[in-house]
């Protein structure tokens, strides 16, 4: 094993180490966007594996090092007979995603901020209460699987739609993730602050307590005087109007193109294995 290493970047050195690096940016990448999710233990169990394998023929373990190739050989086969469906859409998307025109399609995070702003000036008009929280880098997976999961395509009128009084998923939080409703009528942490105003009702407390354990933008719309508020951190910004909304809205959400095309592949990656594994633990 050491040789066949020495031999691969004395022979090729360049051209080696660019295949290295590079192996270890999608390993990095993978990591990156499967932590928090379920796809990390089967991940683990991966490396666990490769680990072992890489032991055993260091030490000479021959039969565990052939037993271990043989798990290795038979899973990826094993891989693609049981997550065809899976892959083939993943397949489908990444091919989408490469070779798709970007200059006809709308920015997501724009199109995201068009959708919220849209959405809460229609139900702050009409004094519906509304609470939406978008996930940053901290996952909200555990306040995910409180609620109703979605994992559907935004747009204003669904997100309207779900906070009309008396229906099934009104009351409760709605959770944005990686640009979908991942889940309606999800239940956050109340702040138990003594600095909160009184005249501030449960989704300004629920906002804030989320604020308080994570970086998560949390919106919300009050029923009884129809202003909207935004929670960042411990910031509790109040009676927004339209003018600060969008500003506070593109500060907070908007992705340049450039950044947004750089984590298409590992989000259809991250997709594939989210997916599978929720519908395992649905099961």
């Amino acid at each position: 094993m050491i040789d066949w290493i020495i031999n691969f970047f004395t022979n090729r050195p360049l051209s080696s180490i660019l295949d290295v690096l590079l192996v270890w940016y999608l390993i990095y990448r993978l990591i990156i966007y499967a932590r928090g999710t379920r796809a990390m233990n089967l991940l683990k169990g991966v490396a666990i594996i490769i680990a072992a394998k890489f032991i055993s023929s260091t030490l000479g373990l021959q039969t565990i090092d052939w037993l271990l190739g043989q798990i290795i050989s038979w899973g990826v086969v094993a891989s693609i007979i049981l997550f065809q469906p899976e892959l083939r859409k993943a397949l489908e998307n990444l091919g989408r995603n490469l070779f798709r025109n970007r200059r006809n399609q709308k920015n997501p995070s724009q199109k995201l901020i068009d959708d919220l702003e849209n959405a809460l000036l229609y139900m702050s008009k009409r004094k519906i209460g509304a609470l939406i929280s978008i996930e940053a880098n901290d996952k909200l997976e555990e306040y995910i699987e409180t609620g109703t999961v979605m994992h559907s395509e935004i747009s204003n009128q669904l997100l309207i739609n779900i906070f009309v009084p008396n229906t099934p998923l009104y009351d409760g939080a709605v959770i944005i993730s990686n640009y979908r409703i991942a889940a309606a009528s999800c239940y956050l942490p109340l702040s138990e602050s003594n600095l909160i105003p009184k005249e501030l009702g449960t989704r300004h407390r629920a906002a804030i307590g989320l604020g308080e354990v994570t970086d998560a933008l949390t919106l919300i719309v009050s029923e009884e005087t129809g202003s909207i508020s935004m929670v960042k951190h411990d910031h509790l910004h109040r009676d927004l109007d339209q003018k600060n909304l969008r500003f506070l809205l593109d500060q907070n959400l908007m992705v340049s193109d450039e950044d947004d095309s750089e984590q298409d592949i590992f989000d259809d990656i991250r997709n594939f294995f989210t997916a599978k594994f929720t519908q395992k633990g649905g099961k």
